[in-house]
């Protein structure tokens, strides 16, 4: 850390420690509520159907029991919501297909709570095109090799003198498709001016 970055550190202003109320609730429990959070929601899996506990910063708790003739219809909606949210902070809707496909590998594994792996997938699309397009291997070897990869080691091969002229190419490519302009018109029209 140089002399500048440490005056910074040392000005900088402590972060103040989020507010933590806890909370009797109607049912007997003891809930914390954290910072301006007024409900908290539990998912409760111990009965025959699930249900979802509502909890209100005013003490008050709500229960609620899927109906059984609506389960396949909550199941679905909870799967698109949390399939879905696997997208945020994609840009890239190749990068967002890629996240979907991951969340779905984890779900059928049985893996509810793990973590994407790299902070998310942005770029790793045309990583992977620009290596099948390098290697010629197909695209699922690709995907598998770049599963044990760290974000680091995806963006150096981007970056590598092999990949990066091909990655560039390829961005430019998705950025023209992106802007619903034909260039190559464009640029026809430019030479038949005269």
């Amino acid at each position: 850390m140089n002399e500048a970055s440490e005056a910074t550190a040392e000005t900088r202003a402590p972060a103040k420690a989020r507010e933590v109320d806890k909370v009797q609730m109607s049912d007997g429990s003891t809930v914390e509520f954290v910072g301006k959070r007024k409900l908290l929601k539990e998912p409760v899996l111990d009965g025959e159907l699930p249900a979802v506990k509502f909890l209100f910063r005013n003490g008050n708790v709500i229960l609620f029991t899927v109906p059984e003739p609506l389960l396949a219809q909550f199941a679905a909606h909870g799967a698109a919501q949390k399939i879905g949210d696997e997208t945020a902070g994609e840009d890239d809707v190749d990068d967002m297909q890629l996240a979907v496909e991951s969340i779905i590998e984890r779900l059928n594994a049985g893996q509810w709570t793990k973590e994407r792996e790299g902070g998310g997938f942005g770029g790793t699309s045309t990583l992977i095109q620009a290596l099948v397009e390098s290697s010629g291997k197909p695209v699922e070897v690709i995907r598998a090799f770049l599963k044990t990869k760290t974000k680091a080691e995806k963006d150096a091969m981007r970056a590598s003198t092999r990949l990066k002229p091909i990655v560039d190419r390829l961005e430019q490519e998705k950025a023209a498709k992106a802007a619903h302009v034909d260039t190559d018109s464009l640029f026809a029209d430019l030479e038949s001016v005269g």
